[in-house]
């Protein structure tokens, strides 16, 4: 499904979330903070929209997502960025070594994974100790109009959007759903702490329809 929506799959999220995708990122950008020197993963980066400005600071940045026609669209993309590379990777069986990164991000990717709880503690072992955890995913807003707003915006009117911009709309649908089903934000940070990270925190973003999740791997 990511394989078929890989080219247009950029400007449709930018479509579908009314430009609010590209504050997403900066203010992931910010969270995760990059710095030379550092080594960074970035997962379920499709097309690397946000591995390139965090590869911009200077840090060592892989871009990995499990659909190749994503991490192929990513390469032609931003394959002269400088510090970026694209790797095909799954979330739940990482091939990396333990300890390799000094942070890990997943940015609306954890909810496609087969196993989140399996990815969260794959996470954890390819951190540096200290290493710092970033996630950034669709959440659920507590106040109830804004909630009922959003629902509605979901329900009635990102399918029809989706249908005139997307080359495939059914993944849109599949989207709709997979964000309604989702654990809200401290629920999702009892899942972090599950895995073993700590010191798990989250701030809402757009009044909650997404939230930022941050937490650290123990030392010892």
């Amino acid at each position: 499904m990511f394989d078929q929506v890989a080219a247009g799959y950029d400007r449709t999220n930018t479509v579908l979330s009314l430009g609010n995708d590209r504050l997403w990122r900066i203010a992931t950008t910010r969270a995760v903070a990059p710095r030379p020197g550092q080594r960074i993963l970035d997962l379920a980066a499709g097309t690397g929209a946000s591995s390139v400005s965090l590869a911009r600071s200077g840090a060592e940045v892989v871009a990995a997502d499990f659909s190749p026609g994503m991490i192929a669209e990513g390469a032609r993309r931003h394959g002269d960025v400088p510090n970026l590379t694209f790797q095909q990777a799954d979330a739940t069986a990482l091939p990396f070594d333990d300890d390799a990164f000094d942070t890990v991000t997943i940015s609306f990717g954890l909810r496609n994974v087969s196993d989140p709880q399996l990815a969260l503690a794959e996470m954890r072992r390819v951190a540096k100790p200290g290493g710092r955890l970033v996630v950034c995913e669709f959440s659920h807003p507590q106040q109830p109009v804004f909630a009922g707003l959003y629902r509605f915006y979901n329900d009635r009117i990102l399918p029809v959007v989706a249908k005139s911009v997307s080359s495939n709309a059914e993944a849109y649908d599949y989207l709709n759903e997979s964000i309604r089903d989702w654990p809200d934000q401290r629920a999702l940070c009892a899942r972090i702490r599950e895995a073993g990270w700590t010191d798990v925190a989250y701030r809402d973003l757009t009044f909650g329809i997404v939230a930022l999740h941050r937490a650290r791997k123990p030392v010892a």
